[in-house]
């Protein structure tokens, strides 16, 4: 349909404005093939992307946009134009709800199919701290120390010489858990970690300390391979809510660098209460907050 739709309003534009009522103006000869060049974009992501899902809600997105134009244009014309704008928008709103059941169903496929689990994110990180590398190591050995400086670690309990457990706060106020286990170590320079299980989130991480340069400080090099909960929607979710997870992870590593450097998390004067995920704003620079965002300040 995308295809159709886009050639046709390509090919013969003065034709659909025609069929659709819309006046012959200089906006209608512009909008029109810019519809076209839009249904053809869909049509490739829906023919070539193994998200069908995605692509199919962006065709819903441009039928509502269709209609909202289509009901504009309808409140400002009569006679006949204004009887076959309203047969086009019947038709459309006719493709509207097919596209939304499309979009749903493929939705619930890729929900109960490997979307379901999400796919697998390789983030990496790096930052450089003015301590020495048996330092940066030893405390981050410990790890009971990781949730002072990573904000959606909730808490990290040892429950082995090279077993723990991990609870992590997720999207929407859930908590997801997992027991994970040392695979490699060298002291002062790497730790290698997996979950074991069935872990709520499939992860394995990799730290390396590597001496600077200036002889004095320690390069930290952080790998991590984890699946985010639902997939590529909770990626979108995370992202929306302003938790994108590479984002995280440069914080982390900020956060790291203030404990180890300083003793503390240093906050802006324009986000003093840091991240929001634990009833804190997120890291930025220092600009003054907003009136809501001062008020669920103090309210925290």
């Amino acid at each position: 349909m995308s295809l159709g739709l886009g050639v046709a309003h390509l090919a013969a534009p003065d034709t659909v404005r025609r069929i659709s009522g819309v006046d012959d103006s200089a906006t209608s000869r512009t909008v029109v093939p810019l519809v076209g060049v839009r249904e053809l974009v869909h049509a490739a992501g829906l023919l070539t992307s193994p998200r069908k899902g995605v692509w199919a809600w962006t065709r819903v997105m441009g039928d509502a946009m269709d209609l909202t134009s289509l009901g504009m244009a309808i409140a400002h014309r009569g006679g006949r134009r204004r009887r076959r704008l309203i047969a086009v928008t019947g038709a459309i709103a006719g493709i509207t709800a097919l596209d939304l059941l499309t979009a749903v169903r493929a939705t619930r496929v890729q929900g109960n199919g490997t979307a379901r689990k999400g796919g697998p994110m390789d983030l990496t990180a790096t930052t450089t701290i003015r301590k020495p590398a048996s330092e940066v190591y030893a405390f981050w050995r410990d790890l009971e120390n990781l949730p002072t400086f990573m904000a959606h670690l909730e808490q990290v309990r040892g429950t082995g010489d090279r077993m723990s457990h991990w609870v992590a706060a997720a999207p929407f106020g859930r908590d997801v858990e997992w027991d994970a286990e040392i695979i490699e170590e060298t002291p002062a320079e790497k730790i290698a970690w997996r979950s074991t299980g069935d872990a709520d989130v499939p992860n394995a991480g990799t730290v390396r300390f590597v001496p600077a340069p200036d002889g004095m400080s320690t390069e930290v090099y952080v790998s991590l391979v984890y699946d985010i909960p639902g997939g590529s929607v909770g990626k979108a979710v995370a992202k929306y809510f302003g938790e994108e997870p590479h984002q995280q992870l440069d914080d982390d590593l900020r956060r790291l660098k203030q404990v180890l450097e300083t003793g503390e998390v240093v906050r802006s004067d324009g986000a003093p209460w840091g991240k929001r995920a634990r009833k804190e704003f997120p890291q930025r620079p220092a600009q003054p907050l907003s009136d809501v965002e001062l008020e669920k300040g103090a309210d925290a």
